[in-house]
């Protein structure tokens, strides 16, 4: 940002832009800097349509120096303000006039200027130019990243939302349904009735069939926490459900661990269908669970974009168990309090009144 040069407007230019803005004849105001001061140098007054009026500014401004130019558009009322620094200007003069063109708009009423036209040469001033520049300000702004993956998002949500699963596959589906109306195949089922129903730390990890809509079967695997990696796909999201046996707890139990891995390289609309059904496909490994007495489903989530960091720490953390903790300590390695005896509950006490102060 440029700091101010301290010139100021003078006496003379203030006046001679107020009958401008009251008369609505002019059409430029050229403005210059002389001895400290912003002073009028010259006027052209209204002859056509402002785009027709544009060629008058060749001739009362020169290729090496600087000036301001104020002009009426064809609204009422409104006027544009035009910096006019040549690439060719000396440049303390470039300098002074881009410092300066702040106070100018101040001192004059900024409110009267809607719209300003920076140019570098005689060329920048042509009704081409002008129409140039009004169409970049129409268009729409350049997005960053991240809005340009939310729009893809956004479209993909639209489109999704007009798909209806085909019907071929509802035939062959469980009734169980997601929040996004996924299904689950019979695969998918009896794969995950068969950890509930073994011992053995096993992975099954599961896609989406995005045109169908369905959850499938990609693979059903023996794994351990330190190996689980290797299961999941690095590039593509999925849903893992591993079958994992520790001591965490107390006591060890067995828990199947739902995984959503979503790598961040992974396409937009598939992102989006995983991540709004994730939350139902926990209460489906629930209902399907829920007579198994040899294996719970955790009460956390795993979420990761970068499957490769999945081992067991990576659990510990994602479950809240602490890595200090064993199975001789509670959950997050803090040992559990034993409770009073009951002998030695103590009855409850009255808080104390504040102190009162001596005279």
């Amino acid at each position: 940002m440029s700091a101010s040069s301290g010139i100021s407007v003078s006496p003379e230019l203030t006046s001679t832009f107020s009958t401008a803005v009251d008369s609505q004849s002019t059409r430029f105001l050229k403005i210059s800097i002389r001895n400290e001061s912003l002073v009028h140098d010259t006027s052209v007054l209204v002859q056509g349509s402002f785009d027709s009026d544009l060629s008058k500014l060749q001739d009362i401004l020169e290729d090496n120096v600087p000036a301001y130019v104020l002009a009426k558009t064809d609204s009422p009322n409104e006027w544009l303000a035009i910096y006019y620094v040549p690439d060719s200007a000396k440049v303390r003069e470039k300098m002074l006039y881009a410092s300066t063109r702040s106070s100018l708009l101040k001192s004059l009423g900024s409110t009267l200027f809607n719209d300003s036209m920076f140019a570098t040469s005689k060329d920048d001033l042509t009704p081409e130019a002008y129409k140039a520049h009004l169409a970049h300000l129409a268009a729409p702004k350049p997005l960053s990243a991240r809005e340009k993956e939310l729009e893809d998002i956004k479209a993909a949500e639209r489109e999704s939302g007009t798909n209806t699963p085909y019907e071929g596959a509802r035939r062959t589906a469980s009734p169980l349904v997601t929040g996004h109306g996924l299904n689950w195949s019979e695969e998918v089922e009896q794969a995950v009735k068969s950890l509930g129903e073994e011992e053995e730390e096993k992975v099954l990890v599961v896609t989406i069939d995005v045109p169908t809509e369905t959850l499938t079967v990609s693979k059903l695997t023996p794994v351990s926490a330190n190996t689980l990696k290797t299961a999941l796909p690095s590039s593509e999201p999925c849903y893992a459900f591993f079958a994992w046996n520790h001591s965490y707890t107390n006591p060890p139990k067995r828990e199947l661990v739902f995984i959503y891995s979503c790598p961040s390289t992974s396409p937009v609309k598939h992102r989006m269908i995983y991540s709004s059904g994730a939350a139902l496909v926990t209460q489906g490994l629930k209902t399907i669970l829920s007579s198994s007495s040899t294996i719970s489903v955790a009460s956390r989530r795993a979420e990761t974009s970068d499957p490769s960091e999945v081992n067991e720490e990576f659990l510990k953390d994602g479950l809240g168990y602490d890595s200090a903790s064993s199975g001789a300590t509670g959950i997050g390695g803090i040992e559990p309090r034993a409770p009073l005896p009951s002998d030695e509950k103590k009855a409850f006490a009255k808080p104390r009144g504040p102190v009162r102060r001596r005279p």
